[in-house]
């Protein structure tokens, strides 16, 4: 079976045909960074019509290279939510269209549950169960996972996610669109401990997440009569800091709660080099393991939604009427069942 994979939740066109027997046959990405860049984020109408105008072309491309034609795909899998509503429309609607004349199942796919996957297309996948950390610009979650569909929410962000901590605080410093990935650049050449930045429910005794506070006390750092740009490195690597120290805690207190030895981190922010690193060794020291997503794979892409589509095919998820484009800009990642779960 090869499933044509369809993302466009956001600023991120992603195309791509994976194979349940062969794997990961080719994936194309086209990113609206250039599109946003001038407007300090993303314009919700400028996204949309920038995706009917890529998602043709990258069908095409993703077909040369995968070297097959249309009518050797099986299945359609596309994002329908969470993500912005026009965005995801056009996704939709060119999913369920192509579908339609091809002859094809077409299955709405969760976004989030696309990233909770990916790291499952590496060469060394986890197995179920396991502990997922998503930490993606809009959502930072812990899940329970014990196999596709089967998610329990351990805790979550009761305000910013730590990706949108990472893009507010770039620009509260000066830094450009995307934010995110510029300030944990800015902050390797920073000196941490100068700036005293709160661990916001770091000792909440849940496995909840806040970065609202730590945002405002940037602020009044960034507002005070002493701040020179010249700081702005030293106050990135004390803010990146206070996040992983966050993250990381969370993380492993979530192991420890549910009583299993591996974790997953996938979406953007689980690119970050120092996340990373700091969880690497934090999970050796007890015997643990941390999986990632290939680089590639961390940012919105086809090939997880394809992936995911895969495999709740596969397990025997049945798709609805066809035809029918229906989009969920908010859609809990609990709200998932298991394929062929009532």
């Amino acid at each position: 079976m090869r499933v044509l994979g369809i993302e466009s939740s956001c600023d991120e066109t992603g195309v791509a045909v994976f194979d349940v027997e062969a794997g990961l046959l080719g994936h194309c990405l086209h990113s609206q960074i250039d599109l946003h860049a001038t407007y300090g984020g993303v314009v919700p109408e400028l996204a949309s019509r920038d995706h009917i105008r890529r998602l043709p072309v990258l069908v095409r491309q993703v077909l040369a290279e995968s070297g097959c034609s249309l009518a050797q795909i099986d299945a359609i899998a596309y994002t329908a939510g969470p993500g912005l509503a026009g965005a995801l429309l056009v996704g939709a609607s060119y999913a369920e269209a192509l579908g339609m004349s091809l002859g094809v199942p077409v299955l709405p796919v969760h976004h989030l549950e696309g990233h909770l996957l990916s790291p499952l297309l590496s060469v060394d996948p986890p197995e179920f169960p396991f502990v997922a950390l998503l930490v993606s610009g809009g959502h930072t979650q812990l899940m329970q996972v014990t196999g596709v569909g089967e998610y329990v929410l351990l805790g979550e962000s009761l305000d910013d996610a730590a990706g949108e901590a990472f893009d507010k605080t770039a620009k509260l410093i000066g830094l450009g669109y995307p934010g995110g990935p510029q300030l944990a650049g800015l902050a390797e050449r920073g000196r941490p401990g100068r700036f005293r930045l709160p661990r916001p429910m770091l000792r909440s005794g849940d496995l909840d997440f806040s970065f609202s506070g730590l945002k405002t006390a940037v602020l009044n750092v960034v507002s005070g009569p002493e701040w020179t740009p010249e700081d702005a490195a030293d106050l990135a690597a004390d803010f990146q800091d206070a996040v992983v120290d966050v993250l990381c805690a969370k993380a492993l207190k979530a192991l420890e709660l549910a009583g299993l030895s591996r974790l997953v981190v996938a979406g953007g922010v689980g690119a970050n080099r120092q996340l990373r690193q700091r969880l690497d060794v934090a999970t050796r020291r007890k015997g643990w393991r941390v999986y990632y997503p290939e680089p590639e794979l961390c940012t919105d892409n086809g090939a997880m939604i394809a992936f995911a589509g895969a495999r709740r095919l596969a397990a025997g998820e049945v798709p609805g009427t066809a035809c029918a484009v229906r989009v969920h800009p908010r859609w809990p990642l609990a709200a998932l069942r298991a394929p062929g779960a009532a």
